[in-house]
Parts: C-alpha cells; structure tokens; sequence
C-alpha cells in the first residue's frame, strides 16, 4: 500500500504541531513549512520513520524574497523523495533578511554539502554546523552573491551588444 499524503501530514502535524504548518498539494507533491530550527528534527524524522522513510534527499535550493516581510526573505526549499513507496514530497523555510542561517542537513544526508555550499555561495545562506562552508563555483574573493535580486539582471554599461539581436527594440526595422 502507497504511503499517502493524508499519512504524511497526520504524522507530522501529530509528531511536531505548530513546527509544520501550510500543507498544501502542489502537482501531486506535498509542499509544506517547517520552522527553521526544526528542519534537522523534522527531516530526521522523514528519513528514519519506519512509515515515513523519506531516505533521498533529491534537491536543496535557496529563494529570495526582497520585498517580503523582513523574517520571510529568504528562503530554503528541500525535496524529499521515498524511494519504496514512490513519493516526493517538498519542505519549504524561511529565513530572516538580516541574517539568513539555518542549519546544515550534512549530518543526515552527505549529499547536502555540495548543494549547502552552492546555495551559500549564490545566495549567502549560512548553513550552521557545515563542514566546508566555502564558495564552490564563484571566486573566492567575490564579496557578493549573484542569485540575490538586488543586483540587476543586465549590465547596463555593456556595448559590446545590439538590443536588436534580442528583440528588445521598438522602432520597425
């Protein structure tokens, strides 16, 4: 029998209460929030349960939020997926503007260390109790980090293009 998102969300809502919350089946995955300094207890749990045994962890990405309330501009997104019975699901948290840190999964899944460092180094979460918590693609005298919507996406300077070539022109050549 294939474990259902009913299960899923009954378990977890008995098992840890107001530290999940905002359930939602989203294209037959079951998305939902974890308070950040829950993501290690709740994600234990998915992976060790005899029911649950969300043993892959698929994905991990950060999200940014500029005009979000201040303790909602950051986010982290987890995908989970349960390889017996076939299921994803997705874990979503959210991190203050400030001081973006949540803490590192390295310890339940190894997998996590390349993408937690990615993550760091496009988006400047800090992931608490990394291993090498250090930039991975980017140079390492980069102060900034890319994927962060405050910088623009085009340089306004450049010359060396013609608008014309990207269909961004108005006049009818």
């Amino acid at each position: 029998m294939a474990l259902e998102t009913a299960v899923i969300q009954n378990t977890l809502a008995d098992q840890f209460g107001a530290k999940v919350s905002n359930f939602q089946q989203i294209h037959d995955i079951l998305t939902f929030e974890v308070n950040t300094d829950d993501i290690k207890e709740v994600m234990g749990f998915l992976r060790d349960d005899k029911t649950m045994r969300f043993n892959f962890l698929t994905d991990l990405c950060g999200m940014h939020f500029p005009d979000a309330v201040p303790e909602r501009q950051f986010g982290m997104v987890y995908h989970m997926h349960n390889w017996m019975d076939n299921v994803r699901i997705r874990i979503k948290c959210f991190m203050d503007g400030e001081k973006p840190e949540i803490d590192s999964v390295t310890g339940l899944f190894l997998s996590a260390n390349w993408q937690e460092r990615e993550t760091y180094d496009f988006f400047g979460i800090i992931f608490k109790g990394h291993p090498q918590l250090k930039r991975i693609l980017n140079m390492d005298e980069m102060v900034s980090f890319p994927m962060r919507k405050e910088f623009p996406l085009e340089d306004g300077g450049r010359t060396d293009k013609d608008d014309r070539f990207f269909g961004r022109t108005t006049d009818n050549c």
